[in-house]
């Protein structure tokens, strides 16, 4: 699979927008990683993938029975928001469906135990689950007249989901193929596992036994990333705690200086699917020369967190590209080790002490060392995501705290 650094970019950014508002975008059709990369060549002659998909729901979590368990399948379609129903058809949100208590009831029931199996037609999205208590989305009226959904933030005090424990997965699926991640780019709470069948059998996301209480006391002996630790309900991701004022905005600007101080005085050499870039930093901005000519200023540290700011990467095959390198090399903390990017070997990752301790605790959560713990972690494919152009089946799993 081709690093998604090494690909036409698609629309990077993931939720980082939402924060309880409502938006004409559900995250997952604006980020599905590599979903929405460049397809053509060879992936484009692959067999297309045709009509609905087979979703089966398994609850192996241990804690919460099946009718304690909620499911929401809500996202995109032809270019309005919509929801999946238990029938396994696409129903358009509406204002109309938010019940006496001003939410709408999106919910989809398990099966009263065993496999859940539905039925998954063309849509980007995201898939919900929510344990003990249901979730409550919003429909409201966006700048555009149209019916959108309030999503939930569960890095949000004031949100009415923030008691609820819930995650999600994303997927975008189209004549394409099947697209999918588990993420924790917000936060971690429920350990989900996904796995797809079709031209491969391939599985993401899983949890090891006791990766999860692992992880929850990684982060809470950090002291600068501690009060991420919402109880025993959700690590919430350092950007997110950084515009809660639950971590400190200049945690990285040590490192971030550093970098910039260096390559003042050395070369920094990026590669990518466009050639190899080389920089210096000029006049205050990290300049590369090329395939083409890219620049950025220096970053803060919300901007290192959230890959956006003056780390944004535009869809250009350029700037793009490089900033998603530059971003990963903030986040995994190698830029002043290795004036190579980026970096593929994970021993290396994440060994200095001002570092996003945050992802690096996710990835030792996993079994196969992957996570999206930040957006740009699919730069030498660390993201927990899969693919398949000719998809038979989608398997997601709720396994053991």
């Amino acid at each position: 699979m081709t690093p998604r650094h090494q690909r036409t970019l698609g629309r990077r950014k993931v939720l980082f927008a939402l924060g309880g508002a409502a938006v004409a975008l559900p995250a997952a059709a604006a980020i599905a990683p590599h979903a929405l990369a460049d397809q053509s060549g060879e992936e484009k002659a692959a067999a297309a993938a045709a009509g609905p998909l087979p979703l089966t729901v398994v609850n192996n979590n241990g804690s919460f029975d099946n009718p304690s368990v909620h499911l929401y399948v809500v996202g995109n379609a032809d270019g309005r928001q919509v929801r999946l129903t238990p029938e396994g058809t696409v129903a358009p949100i509406a204002v109309s469906d938010n019940g006496p208590d001003g939410f709408t009831d999106y919910a989809i029931s398990l099966s009263g135990n065993g496999e859940t199996k539905l039925s998954l037609p063309y849509m980007s999205g995201r898939i919900y689950v929510s344990l003990g208590a249901k979730l409550k989305f919003k429909a409201v009226t966006d700048g555009n007249g149209n019916a959108a959904l309030q999503y939930p933030a569960g890095w949000v005090t004031s949100d009415p989901n923030y008691g609820v424990l819930h995650d999600c997965a994303e997927f975008t699926y189209n004549a394409s193929g099947m697209f999918c991640n588990t993420t924790m780019v917000d936060m971690f709470s429920v350990p989900l596992s996904i796995r797809l069948t079709g031209s491969d059998d391939q599985t993401t996301g899983t949890v090891r036994e006791g990766g999860r209480a692992a992880a929850f006391a990684a982060v809470r002996e950090v002291e600068a990333f501690s009060r991420l630790v919402v109880d025993d309900t959700r690590i919430i991701a350092p950007g997110h705690g950084l515009d809660a004022g639950l971590f400190a905005k200049d945690y990285l600007a040590p490192y971030i200086d550093e970098v910039w101080s260096t390559y003042t005085g050395r070369d920094l050499k990026v590669t990518t699917n466009a050639g190899t870039f080389t920089g210096r930093v000029r006049g205050e901005r990290f300049s590369f020369d090329g395939p083409a000519q890219v620049s950025f200023g220096k970053p803060s540290t919300r901007d290192v967190l959230f890959c956006d700011g003056a780390l944004a990467a535009p869809n250009d095959g350029t700037t793009g590209p490089v900033a998603a390198v530059l971003g990963s090399g903030f986040n995994r903390s190698t830029l002043l080790s290795h004036p190579s990017q980026p970096t593929t070997d994970p021993s290396v990752f994440y060994r200095t002490e001002l570092t996003n301790h945050y992802s690096k605790a996710m990835h030792a959560a996993t079994e196969d060392g992957r996570a999206y713990g930040f957006a740009f972690d699919d730069v030498a494919d660390f993201a927990s995501y899969i693919q398949d152009t000719a998809p038979t089946g989608l398997r997601l799993t709720l396994t053991p705290f």
